[in-house]
């Protein structure tokens, strides 16, 4: 294949990843313009009390974050606090807790959802916790 067709294989493909991009930004409602592009964003919530106390300390979570999200998700995130209620099944009573929020913007591979399991799974476990929220919504994304 000559340069001249390569070369218009290349837009050919790219235009045709720009329309699935505006095709999945159209199906979530959303109209992204500019350097804008329709990404999922990722985010999750982790409680932090350990039965009625804090059991996950600043440093643990570091930690966390240092050796099972971040490896997962290399390209960037944010971390924030935040306070997180939620009624107990005994005897319906509004429980408080700290919570680290995390937002991930994903990068579309089709792992995305797993790499997300293996954080939420690991969470659990190490820190003996019930759940994890996580929330995926579609948004307009530039960096």
């Amino acid at each position: 294949m000559s340069m001249r067709g390569c070369a218009l294989c290349l837009l050919i493909l790219a235009g045709l990843a720009m329309s699935e991009a505006r095709a999945q930004a159209q199906e979530a409602g959303l109209v992204c313009t500019g350097k804008q592009r329709s990404r999922q964003v990722a985010e999750l919530l982790f409680g932090r009390d350990i039965g009625r106390k804090v059991g996950v300390s600043e440093s643990a979570f570091a930690r966390f974050l240092a050796r099972e999200i971040t490896p997962r998700f290399p390209d960037g995130l944010t971390v924030s606090d935040a306070r997180g209620q939620w009624r107990s099944g005994a005897g319906g009573a509004i429980v408080h807790e700290p919570t680290k929020r995390v937002e991930i913007v994903l990068s579309g591979t089709p792992d995305d959802q797993a790499r997300l399991d293996a954080v939420v799974k690991a969470y659990k476990r190490k820190f003996h916790q019930h759940s994890v929220t996580v929330i995926v919504r579609s948004a307009c994304v530039s960096f």
